[in-house]
């Protein structure tokens, strides 16, 4: 990414991992910590398939928004952004129309100002990111409309946040899944990719205790229980499935993408495992 030194890793605290950043370590990024890739190595040597599922999830991310654009959804708000990744969200939805509105949101104030650093975009449109926490939805959509008219179609994304949520107590992730949804317009639509066990249980058993003994919570969910999430929408054909089988045909040719940056010598292995992904995604329209 331009205007950042990324011949090296950042030094210093945290000494804990964050979501976050392990994503960014599985995916070959600098912006992580010895403790983020102590955690994605761990995860890693029980779950050879976490980097593949971490591409999927970002190959996911390309498809959902280019099916929400060419629908006509010119507004998104991406909750749970993370560190960027080229391409971004509001590059792919400003390359299919460059006066797309953009808002991302997280609830880290050390990754909001790497995003406000690093993610801008045409002069057309918006690109906007604000502090925000999914546990939220008042406070997420204030700081949403800011930017966006929410009386007309978004496009909400939740691509790989909805597993560090309960299902009930304070996170309650179905209640926010629904309150965000009852707040959006007819011709919204809403996308979703979430780690499932259903491939593997015992795997992902190690893998949630491995998690929570790094401090995160983690929450595989099954086919049934993220089809939930859609409860009361249209949910786009082929239904909720594997990420990489999710409308393939709408990916582009990944050479047309910027090249990740160079990952330092301890960087994530390339993904060599053969079997299934999991990983867990689909659409839904609001009717």
């Amino acid at each position: 990414m331009p205007g950042r030194d990324r011949t090296a890793r950042p030094t210093g605290p945290p000494r804990t991992a964050h979501p976050a950043r392990v994503y960014d370590w599985w995916l070959g990024g600098r912006d992580n910590y010895v403790a983020d890739e102590e955690l994605g190595r761990g995860v890693l040597d029980l779950d050879p398939s976490a980097r593949r599922g971490a591409l999927a999830n970002r190959a996911f991310m390309r498809r959902a928004t280019r099916y929400a654009a060419r629908r006509g959804v010119r507004q998104f708000l991406d909750i749970g952004t993370g560190i960027p990744a080229a391409p971004n969200l509001h590059e792919v939805a400003q390359g299919e129309a460059a006066d797309a509105r953009i808002v991302y949101t997280d609830n880290d104030p050390v990754i909001l100002r790497y995003a406000q650093a690093l993610l801008h975009g045409t002069p057309e449109g918006v690109v906007d990111c604000a502090h925000g926490d999914v546990r939220d939805p008042d406070g997420v959509l204030g700081q949403a409309a800011k930017s966006l008219d929410l009386s007309r179609p978004v496009a909400l994304s939740l691509f790989g946040l909805l597993h560090y949520l309960d299902d009930a107590g304070d996170d309650d992730v179905y209640a926010l899944v629904a309150r965000y949804t009852a707040a959006l317009a007819p011709g919204s639509t809403l996308a979703i990719s979430q780690v499932t066990a259903d491939t593997a249980p015992g795997v992902m058993a190690q893998v949630s205790l491995r998690f929570r003994a790094g401090g995160m919570p983690f929450h595989p969910r099954s086919r049934e229980q993220v089809t939930r999430f859609f409860d009361g929408l249209d949910v786009v054909e082929p239904g909720v499935l594997a990420a990489p089988d999710w409308h393939p045909g709408l990916d582009e040719d990944p050479a047309s993408y910027p090249p990740p940056p160079p990952g330092p010598s301890a960087a994530a292995p390339e993904p060599t495992d053969p079997g299934p992904v999991p990983v867990l995604a689909g659409l839904a329209v609001k009717p």
